[in-house]
Parts: C-alpha cells; sequence; structure tokens
C-alpha cells in the first residue's frame, strides 16, 4: 500500500475513533519535569501502579531536588508500587542529576523555546529516556506535535495494518507520525489506547465489537 493510501487510512480511523468514542482528555497535565518521570515510572507497569508511585515520590520528597539528592534505597522503596524499582529509581536519580549538570537547575521549561524534534533528541539524551517517554513529555506538557506508541498504539496499528508488521516500535514513531496531521496526534494517540484496552485487547481482540472492521487488515484476514 502507497503511503498516500495509508494515510488516507490513518485519517479513516481517527476519525472513526471519535465518531465511536468522542474527543478524549488528557489526565490533569503535570509540568514537564513530573511527566518526565511519572513517564520513567510507568514503564512496564500500569497507570494505576504509576499513579501510586509518583505520588508516593511527591509525599516522600520535598522537591525533586531532593529526591535526585536522597539515599538510593529510599527513592527505590518510595517507588515499590511501580515495579523495577531497583532500576528506576536509580535511573530517575541520574536523569536528575545529569539535567542539573547540564541545566544548573533542574527545570525542563526552555524545552518550550525548541522545536519538537530538537527537544525530542534533548530528551532522549539521557538513559532510560526513549521515543515513547520523550513523546509523552512534548504532546502532553510542552504542548508539541509528538505521537507516542506504547504497546497498545504499537498492536492496534499494527493489526489494521498502519504499519509494516515487522516494524519496531521505535521507528513506528516516525513512521506514524507521518501518516498523520500533527493536530491529530493527541486524539489519536488516546483514542488508539483506549480501543487497544477495551476492544482490540492482545491476547482476544472483540472484533464484533470494534468500530474499524472495514478499515482493519486483521478483521478482512480472520473474518
Amino acid at each position: 500500500m502507497q503511503m498516500s493510501e495509508l494515510a488516507e487510512r490513518a485519517q479513516a480511523v481517527h476519525e472513526r475513533l471519535l465518531d465511536f468514542y468522542g474527543y478524549p482528555t488528557w489526565r490533569n497535565p503535570l509540568e514537564p519535569l513530573d511527566e518526565l518521570v511519572s513517564t520513567i515510572l510507568s514503564q512496564n507497569t500500569n497507570d494505576i501502579n504509576r499513579d501510586v508511585a509518583f505520588n508516593a515520590l511527591k509525599a516522600a520528597f520535598p522537591s525533586w531536588e531532593a529526591m535526585r539528592d536522597a539515599d538510593e534505597e529510599a527513592v527505590v522503596e518510595a517507588i515499590r508500587p511501580a515495579g523495577l524499582a531497583n532500576q528506576k529509581g536509580p535511573r530517575i536519580q541520574a536523569v536528575l542529576r545529569d539535567i542539573t549538570a547540564q541545566r544548573g537547575d533542574l527545570s525542563l521549561e526552555f524545552l518550550k523555546d525548541m522545536d519538537a524534534e530538537a527537544a525530542s533528541a534533548w530528551l532522549q539524551g539521557f538513559n532510560g529516556v526513549g521515543p515513547k517517554t520523550a513523546a509523552i513529555v512534548l504532546q502532553f506538557s510542552l504542548d508539541k506535535p509528538a505521537f507516542a506508541v506504547d504497546t497498545h498504539v504499537y498492536r492496534v496499528t499494527g493489526r489494521i495494518g498502519l504499519r509494516p508488521p515487522k516494524m519496531t516500535a521505535e521507528k513506528a514513531h516516525t513512521f506514524l507520525e507521518g501518516l498523520l496531521p500533527p493536530e491529530t496526534y493527541y486524539a489519536a494517540h488516546l483514542n488508539i489506547i483506549r480501543l487497544g484496552r477495551e476492544i482490540c485487547q492482545a491476547r482476544t481482540p472483540n472484533c464484533a465489537e470494534c468500530p474499524l472492521q472495514d478499515l482493519c487488515d486483521y478483521y478482512s484476514a480472520n473474518y
């Protein structure tokens, strides 16, 4: 399928999901640094555990500077609900130390003055910050165009046929950004995630309830 045809299908998917779910609303936006920490915590866990761990961090330390300089074990203990605490705790502290070393303080507000590509590249310079984490910070805290590809987006776009089946999740970020206009990224990202959670689930997709049947390669091949 040509890129122009894929772009038309992607737009149709977006519009169909808007009709089906309506325009989505992200949770209360966080400051960029808060979003970065929260997104690192979200890796390989669910939203509930992420939020419990994030709130525990905020309760345990009066500032990100205090968390950055705290004993590693205290940070690890605070974020245990998020899982992989022994990896995520030191990783977050290292990112905070690196930001301080580069910028002189703990703030990501300066990224607002950079274009999306440069801001994403800067964030991905830190160990543990990949394209998904950077895209979430850009889209939801900095109001910059970025299309984050999490496990749901990767699965759903693969089943529908919006990306090559063997394309990696990392490469899918740039590829999917090329299919949709930037102004659609926010709603398309959130509605595809919702579809993946509620209908196009990993083990047994509920194709009978899906609003995308006529747009989906998986449905065409199996029904």
